[in-house]
């Protein structure tokens, strides 16, 4: 997961997200679905998963915990003895608060490669990284987006996304922010080491790209009362359309469109 816009505890939501995921296209994953059970220890997961190295980058439970991660860019961090995939495995998997997991994260987060990691227990929502050393805080309410880098750091992308969900935006104008492929102007871009014509060409929100770009573009929502709103738009090499699926978790009419 490369972007992720939330609104935390605002007018009409207690949580809402918009976030791309951004991957090798080779790498094999599942598109979002109910987690099996020995993958995820008996709870009620509902999410995309990796196949390479476990866990996931972005899912929930239908009593509105949520976890969703990305990789830290423009670091010398080493590649982690675990996947950071995992760290949304494990918190779902439990029943502590965020505090209480981070509290025990904090002691082998540097066993993990370089992450960002946002988790709600649907009652209070923190953030922590392990790079360049581990820090974490609550969130406060209202709008708040990371993409590479410590959250919230304005970049072009995280701006353009910002905007749309501070105008609390519906869902199509979402995706299509989502959907955004403008790369930013050179002026604007970060210096993450990578050098300018990769740091524009990771600069839009949407990645189109043959190797590497936008798997999915995703959008959940819950106003704290009822099911989740969940909504995936998956691509292919390219930016081809590679099929999309909207649901409502912890209703007894799930609905699926492939």
């Amino acid at each position: 997961m490369c972007l992720i816009g939330l609104q935390w505890r605002d007018a009409h939501y207690r949580w809402r997200i918009a976030a791309n995921r951004d991957e090798f296209h080779a790498r094999p994953t599942t598109a979002a679905d109910w987690w099996p059970e020995d993958a995820s220890g008996g709870a009620r997961i509902f999410g995309g998963r990796d196949l390479k190295a476990g866990g996931g980058w972005l899912a929930c439970t239908p009593e509105g915990r949520f976890a969703a991660v990305t990789n830290v860019r423009g670091t010398t961090a080493t590649a982690g003895q675990y996947s950071r995939g995992m760290l949304v495995s494990r918190f779902l998997r439990g029943s502590g608060t965020p505090a209480e997991f981070f509290a025990e994260l904090a002691a082998d987060a540097g066993r993990y490669a370089g992450f960002n990691l946002l988790v709600s227990d649907g009652v209070s929502c923190r953030y922590a990284s392990n790079t360049p050393a581990w820090h974490e805080r609550a969130l406060t309410p209202g709008v708040h987006v990371v993409s590479n880098a410590d959250l919230d750091t304005p970049w072009p992308k995280t701006e353009r996304l910002r905007l749309v969900l501070e105008a609390d935006s519906d869902d199509e104008a979402l995706f299509q922010a989502l959907a955004d492929e403008a790369a930013a102007a050179d002026d604007e871009l970060p210096d993450t080491g990578v050098g300018p014509e990769m740091e524009r060409f990771l600069s839009p929100p949407f990645i189109r790209g043959s190797h590497y770009g936008t798997r999915a573009s995703t959008i959940l929502s819950w106003s704290g009362d009822g099911p989740i709103h969940f909504e995936e738009r998956c691509f292919a090499a390219d930016g081809i359309p590679a099929g999309s699926r909207r649901t409502l978790l912890g209703s007894s009419n799930d609905v699926h469109t492939a």
